[in-house]
């Protein structure tokens, strides 16, 4: 066997760590109905739901931080102030 070859099959994960990963995964998932909550889903499925998740929380970031720029924008202070939200925000 190559060197090549034997260092590509020692750094994969196996199909046992790859579904511990995936159960884990699932775990942080909200839970949308109680049904869902016994049921183990696939790995594409935990995948897919993992990345619409993310997307939706990245919009959520999104919204609630231009409305804070808004509230920002019409509230008395000075720049100093603003400056200081800001930077304890990031």
């Amino acid at each position: 066997m190559s060197s090549r070859t034997s260092s590509t099959t020692t750094s994969n994960a196996t199909e046992e760590e790859i579904n511990d990963l995936v159960l884990r995964l699932q775990s942080l998932l909200p839970r949308r109905n109680q049904r869902r909550r016994n049921r183990t889903l696939s790995a594409s499925k935990v995948l897919n739901e993992t990345c619409s998740y993310l997307k939706r929380l990245q919009k959520e970031v999104e919204d609630l931080s231009e409305r804070l720029a808004q509230l920002l924008d019409s509230v008395d202070t000075t720049a100093v102030d603003v400056e200081l939200i800001r930077r304890l925000l990031q």
